[in-house]
């Protein structure tokens, strides 16, 4: 009697390696939906579609990231190569690759906020540009009669403004473009008002201001197109933004940096008070040396009135008549000589034009020029026939030589695809196209066969 075998291990599963990948992404998807994980970028890859690859390293392990696009949103820093991070988001698998990774929902740089990251790569960005340089600031008009004030309406900067160059600068012309200075939308209004003073050229000085606040209220007057609206402007900006110790991209772009919105009146009033200190220095100048030139030119009048001239000033005056009188005199003699030469030169020139009979020469040029005419016009008769005959012979000499004289005959011209001329049947495959040029048309056609 045959023993019954009885199979005591359990039957095994055996994966694909598509459905062990899967099992390992819904594994890692439900329990690392929402991780923090903390290191360092690198390998950095920008994509074409906008979104950004990088590698997370610390110094034992690596995984690799992935940040969407629409994921960047509100990133106010740029992520670049050697920057610790914070990211968070959630774990899965790159099934293609076999990869697990991290599908990156924000970014924030460790050790300090998003926005001073952001700052200081920008900063470090327009500085090597060299709109921070110099060279290329413009210098304060010094008697600004026209001035621009770009801040919000409706804030502390704005009355202060207004009070201190009202009260030190009573004719001036001052223009307010009213823009938000915090929040959403703020950087695009104060680069449009910028570009619109700079357009208009309705300014000598632009104040760019406004009042204290954290980096967050302040962060407009960081924004690049800020800065870039500040180094396009052809009017000399001067930005006073929050306090003394506050400092935005936009101070370091402007002509001048004021510590407040006040401090930035004060330096438009201070080149009126300049002006006028300047004004009464060129006074006082001008009175001490018109003093000084009276005193040298009485001096020098008292020297001359005790010289000899001056003591027989009559004698002097007669002696010039008499000189005068004779010159006068020389004068006319010359002048009488001179105008009777003239008059004999221009008698014995006129007749010398009377005695020369002018018509005797023209009547002989005129025969002269009429037999040059008759030769000249049947010399270019005989060229011209001699020209059109050789004309007519080479005409018909390109026509019995004309390729087209053989194609009237039957003949035809093959060329390839290329247009090269065929002249061998292994130039072509079976199967290219040949085109085949007749007398009259052409022919596109396909080789089924060749003979060599």
């Amino acid at each position: 009697m045959d023993q019954l075998q009885f199979n005591l291990q359990p039957e095994r599963r055996v994966y694909t390696v598509s459905d062990l990948t899967a099992r390992i992404r819904d594994l890692l998807a439900r329990n690392l939906t929402d991780v923090l994980v903390q290191g360092e970028i690198s390998n950095l890859r920008p994509a074409s579609s906008g979104h950004i690859y990088f590698t997370l390293k610390d110094e034992r392990a690596q995984v690799r990231c992935v940040f969407f696009k629409q994921q960047q949103r509100g990133l106010k820093f740029r992520p670049e190569d050697g920057l610790k991070v914070t990211v968070r988001g959630s774990v899965s698998v790159y099934e293609a690759r076999g990869e697990y990774q991290i599908y990156v929902e924000s970014l924030e740089p460790v050790g300090r906020g998003a926005l001073q990251a952001a700052f200081e790569q920008l900063k470090k960005k327009l500085e090597v540009e060299g709109l921070f340089d110099p060279a290329r600031k413009k210098l304060l008009p010094l008697l600004p009669s026209r001035i621009g004030l770009i801040t919000s309406s409706t804030g502390a900067a704005v009355r202060d403004v207004v009070r201190i160059l009202t009260r030190r600068f009573p004719n001036v012309h001052l223009t307010l473009y009213p823009v938000r200075v915090q929040g959403e939308g703020a950087a695009e209004e104060i680069a449009q008002a910028l570009a619109h003073f700079n357009r208009k050229r309705s300014a000598d000085v632009i104040l760019l201001v406004r009042g204290g606040g954290s980096i967050e209220d302040l962060w407009a007057f960081n924004e690049e197109k800020v800065a870039r609206a500040i180094a396009a402007c052809a009017i000399p900006v001067i930005a006073g933004v929050g306090h003394e110790t506050d400092f935005t991209i936009a101070d370091f772009v402007a002509d001048v940096r004021a510590s407040t919105p006040s401090a930035a009146a004060e330096l438009v009033v201070q080149t009126r008070r300049e002006f006028d200190k300047h004004l009464a220095d060129l006074q006082d100048s001008l009175g001490s040396l018109v003093r000084y030139r009276l005193l040298e030119l009485s001096r020098r009048v008292h020297e001359l009135a005790g010289r000899r001239g001056f003591q027989r000033p009559l004698d002097l005056l007669r002696q010039r008549r008499q000189r005068a009188d004779e010159l006068t005199s020389r004068l006319a003699l010359g002048l009488k000589a001179r105008l009777e030469t003239s008059r004999r030169r221009f008698t014995a020139a006129h007749l010398r034009i009377a005695r020369f009979d002018f018509r005797a020469k023209i009547a002989a040029l005129r025969r002269r020029f009429e037999k040059l005419g008759n030769e000249l016009g049947v010399s270019i008769e005989r060229l011209l026939r001699l020209k059109r005959e050789r004309w007519q012979r080479l005409a018909l000499q390109l026509q019995e030589r004309s390729p087209l004289k053989v194609l009237e005959r039957g003949y035809a011209i093959a060329t390839d695809a290329a247009g090269v001329v065929l002249r061998d049947a292994d130039q072509v495959e079976v199967g290219d196209e040949v085109r085949v040029q007749l007398h009259r048309g052409r022919l596109d056609t396909e080789v089924k066969a060749k003979e060599v």
